[in-house]
């Protein structure tokens, strides 16, 4: 309904007045990147419209790569655009203040010239306002956010609060966004501070950190109503078997005593902590298992084992490792932990390679392998998609097949007794 509703509206809006439409009002609002604020605020009954720009600079028009220019440049004497949306809303419906307490909670108005990971003046918090009710309305609201944040134990309100000037719609592309772009990420809202009089945002505690392994510990901190954090699960977290633990969090704080090296900006986001300090992190999801078992495999794996799995590399022969075992028990990929060839289909090959005559069900995929001069077929992990090794006809019964595999990409778990 609300590309419906756009383009009927986009018209009218773009070229008249703020305050023209009948039966509406509207007001500028800056909280950080205006995907995120643009689809948080078009969530509440009664906005009719909400339009991303760029608005409270010195330029009289300017466009997305302006902003980012000037911010660059950084002119002396130059205020640049801030990253701006339009709420068009029905004031039977629902009136300012409310608009403006979904604002104050839905980021984080003290942080300055930034929100988040977004770093500078287009990104600061701001209201612009077209008229003195707006203002006051503005400014008191401010004043009662400020008294729970401060009991909250944050800083003071960064919020510029000015008359609209120089408002500029932002691109076709930048509206709507993430309806037009549904594989990505959520972003992150706010402090956590309920306004004064709402009902307190049910916010769990931070996990504990003597439930966590403090030497390795994945973190994934999602949010509630977070369509990629539900795919994540589904697609990655629900099967989880890799040797590093993970646990999830709605809350966006770290446990008590670790360290994030910087502000979550949005959902999911996956953090590596190694003795409660934060090495890595990944944030975002769009359904790509690959890119996300690469990056955990960059941060789990020896360099050597990096070389074979994403480069395609060789061990020396009788130098890999697993080559004398025979316990019974399966060898597991190295990232992912998934299953890939039981013990009791080893065998010696002599060749100097771990060698089996068949994987696990569905573990492996196979592809044509046409580097050094040879023909060969290659053989990857299904889960992670890292290279194992290669297949060959000369194995014995009953597939005649030999799995000829690295061992340093294989991880080996003894079966329980």
């Amino acid at each position: 309904m609300r590309s419906v509703k756009r383009i009927l509206l986009t018209s009218i809006l773009m070229t008249m007045p703020l305050t023209a439409l009948a039966g509406t009002e509207s007001i500028v609002l800056g909280m950080g990147c205006f995907w995120g604020a643009e689809k948080r605020m078009s969530e509440i009954p009664g906005v009719v419209d909400v339009e991303a720009g760029y608005a409270g600079g010195d330029a009289e028009t300017a466009g997305y790569e302006d902003v980012l220019r000037l911010e660059k440049a950084r002119l002396r004497g130059k205020r640049n655009h801030a990253e701006v949306i339009k709420v068009t809303f029905a004031p039977d419906r629902v009136n300012l203040e409310t608009i403006l307490k979904k604002f104050w909670e839905n980021h984080d108005p003290t942080q300055g010239d930034r929100q988040g990971n977004d770093v500078g003046s287009n990104y600061r918090s701001a209201i612009y306002t077209v008229s003195e009710a707006q203002d006051a309305v503005a400014k008191d609201t401010r004043t009662r956010y400020q008294q729970a944040l401060t009991e909250a134990g944050y800083g003071p309100i960064t919020t510029e609060i000015a008359p609209l000037r120089h408002y500029n719609r932002g691109e076709e592309h930048h509206q709507d966004y993430l309806e037009k772009n549904p594989n990505g990420y959520c972003g992150l809202g706010g402090t956590g501070v309920a306004f004064p009089g709402e009902p307190a945002k049910a916010m769990p505690a931070p996990l504990a950190a003597n439930q966590l392994d403090f030497d390795r510990q994945l973190i994934m901190f999602e949010a509630q109503d977070c369509p990629f954090c539900e795919r994540f699960r589904a697609e990655v977290l629900d099967g989880w078997h890799a040797e590093v633990p993970i646990t999830a969090t709605l809350n966006p704080n770290p446990p008590k005593g670790w360290m994030l090296e910087k502000t979550l900006f949005a959902t999911p986001t996956v953090v590596l902590f190694e003795k409660g300090k934060e090495v890595s992190r990944y944030t975002g999801y769009q359904g790509d298992q690959d890119r996300f078992w690469k990056w955990l495999g960059f941060q789990v794996l020896t360099p050597e084992q990096q070389r074979i799995a994403f480069e395609q590399g060789t061990e020396p022969a009788f130098t890999g490792s697993h080559l004398d075992e025979k316990r019974p028990g399966v060898f597991v990929d190295p990232i992912t932990g998934a299953p890939l060839f039981r013990s009791d289909t080893k065998f010696e090959s002599g060749t100097g390679w771990p060698s089996f005559f068949n994987p696990v069900e569905g573990a492996i995929t196979l592809h044509d392998d046409k580097t050094h001069g040879m023909r060969r077929v290659e053989v990857r992990s299904a889960s992670s998609g890292i290279h194992l090794g290669h297949v060959f006809d000369d194995g014995p019964p009953p597939s005649g097949k030999r799995y000829c595999i690295n061992g340093n990409v294989l991880r080996f778990v003894a079966d329980a007794h």
